[in-house]
């Protein structure tokens, strides 16, 4: 039969049609690079990446279209932000439900005499915002958050977040990457100095392409993790100092951002509010079915409160479409295995490279199972889910 995969926070699957038709169609047709080539195809070619870029400035909200910065990944970004801007001496704020694309930068960074302040989150992985402020430092430059956990699903409160660093002049920093295409972000209304993102989760796109988005102040205060070829100014060795081209030294993944062009005329075509709700659906028959057959009462519903809590109306609002959960008399690793081997039901078991986010939640060392739904899951396959749940959960 065929797989059932609820993986998609990892990366979600499967893509778009027009995904694999753009990025075929570009390495069979085309295959030149830009800012290089002085004839009509690559013309062409820079016109397709500028609109992607163009798409993202208006998904996100951002300052400008040029001011979108593409990397291989949301890693690479948060990397070129954190140790290109934070310097000896300057202290930034996270919070406890940090990925390690966050916090391994930082604990690097700690050699080089930055400090940072991790705020805890309850067990349920909200974000106390009222000790944002109590928090902050003299020598505070930054504040820096995913926008919803990668574990739990809990989304954190960027707008009040945002409100508070403008208040207090301190940049702020968003890490996107389970919430891109899912959740509405606004750059400009929620006070983000630079958004993080990735292509291959929620904006459908395929592996190795990402980026950010930065205002044109917070890239002035940034020093360029690469330097190199930019096709732009070859008359001088110095990197420039206009956007995009400051941070994208050598050759772009073309192929890449041509895949990912295709995914974000695919969701503007049905709208972040359809996708959103698709999954929010999907979420709440998981925990609804998990309440029915009282199969809750078999495992910890990992960030939540209460399954009953959790079914309540305007669940978008509040979590995304990941649920972590711990069986109580089965280790975890078996039924992640048990699920794969009998029943094709793909899932993530472990501590997904967020130990500080598991800490908080009171699952670390053990980690969790992660279910998390995506565009193509359907009804019928989280009945499939909750049917093998009984047969296997002691």
């Amino acid at each position: 039969m065929n797989k059932i995969y609820f993986d998609n926070a990892s990366t979600s699957f499967p893509k778009p049609p027009e995904v694999v038709t753009a990025i075929t169609d570009y390495l069979s047709n085309n295959g030149c690079n830009i800012n290089r080539g002085c004839y009509n195809l690559a013309y062409q070619t820079e016109e397709m990446v500028f609109e992607c870029r163009e798409l993202l400035n208006e998904l996100f909200h951002g300052p400008d279209p040029r001011n979108v910065i593409f990397a291989k990944n949301i890693t690479e970004s948060i990397n070129v932000i954190l140790k290109g801007y934070l310097k000896p001496g300057d202290h930034i704020i996270v919070s406890s439900m940090e990925h390690n694309a966050i916090m391994r930068p930082l604990v690097q960074l700690e050699q080089q005499n930055v400090s940072f302040t991790r705020i805890q989150c309850d067990h349920n992985g909200v974000f106390p915002t009222e000790e944002l402020p109590k928090a902050i430092q003299k020598n505070t430059k930054m504040v820096a958050v995913l926008h919803a956990s990668n574990v739990c699903g809990t989304v954190m409160p960027l707008q009040e977040i945002g409100n508070i660093c403008l208040e207090h002049n301190i940049k702020f920093l968003v890490d996107s990457a389970q919430t891109a295409g899912s959740l509405s972000i606004d750059m400009e209304s929620m006070h983000i100095d630079a958004l993080t993102f990735t292509g291959h989760k929620g904006l459908l796109g395929p592996q190795g392409i990402g980026g950010f988005l930065i205002t044109d102040e917070m890239s002035s205060l940034i020093t360029p993790l690469l330097a190199g070829g930019t096709g732009s100014i070859s008359h001088t060795e110095e990197i420039p100092s206009f956007l995009p081209d400051k941070f994208e030294a050598g050759t772009l993944n073309i192929p890449g951002i041509m895949g990912l062009r295709a995914s974000l005329l695919w969701i503007k075509e049905r709208g972040i509010d359809c996708i959103s709700h698709h999954k929010s659906a999907l979420t709440k028959h998981f925990l609804d079915s998990l309440q029915s057959t009282e199969l809750y009462k078999k495992m910890r519903l990992v960030g939540l409160s209460s399954v009953e809590k959790a079914c309540k109306p305007q669940l978008d609002r509040n979590r995304i479409g990941v649920v972590s959960i711990q069986p109580y008399e089965m280790d975890a690793a078996e039924l992640a295995y048990q699920l794969d081997s009998q029943y094709h039901i793909l899932t993530r078991v472990g501590l997904h490279c967020a130990p500080s986010a598991h800490k908080t939640l009171g699952t670390f060392p053990e980690g969790t199972i992660r279910f998390s739904f995506g565009w193509n899951n359907t009804i019928q396959e989280i009945d499939y889910v909750i049917e093998a749940l009984r047969k296997l959960l002691p």
